[in-house]
């Protein structure tokens, strides 16, 4: 049987995107650094990202359905690394002085100067092990740019 280290240090191998999705709560705004997610379909177009399931985002994606994802450049590594450290603040504050707007149909912040920004309404929830899949619809494609990705390899973003 494979252990957890050997299955972490196998697939810390494999270079993946570097994402941040972003959920609004009431008053407050939701967001973590995610690296699960990918496409699912053209027709309709669908994306999953994949969130632990004992996290604060996975209870709030459960009881709201619209949210965002902005798929970070390689400008935005120290942004990546906010949104990942345990116990961080609302995403408002990890967003103070960086540019950023709501989205017009999940109401979620939508961080400026990334690769590019999608709206998302989530159609199905996959409990996976220790995480949940969050299969969602795309509303709508914010903005897209030529930027270069961030991308996560060997536990260091590149």
């Amino acid at each position: 049987m494979i252990g957890p280290q050997d299955f972490t240090a196998a697939l810390a191998s494999f270079a993946t995107g570097v994402t941040i999705v972003t959920v609004r709560e009431g008053r407050d705004d939701i967001g973590t650094t995610v690296t699960s997610f990918a496409s699912v379909s053209l027709d309709p177009p669908m994306l999953l990202i994949g969130v632990a399931a004992t996290s604060y985002l996975c209870e709030v994606l459960h009881r709201t359905p619209s949210w965002a994802v902005t798929i970070l450049s390689t400008s935005q590594r120290a942004l990546a690394g906010r949104f990942a450290a345990e116990g961080r603040p609302s995403a408002r504050l990890l967003l103070g002085g960086h540019p950023h707007h709501r989205g017009r149909r999940s109401n979620a912040l939508i961080i400026e100067g990334g690769v590019a920004a999608l709206e998302c309404e989530t159609r199905i929830r996959i409990p996976a092990g220790d995480h949940v899949l969050f299969v969602a619809e795309l509303l709508t494609v914010d903005y897209l740019t030529r930027q270069p990705p961030l991308t996560r390899t060997h536990h260091r973003y590149n």
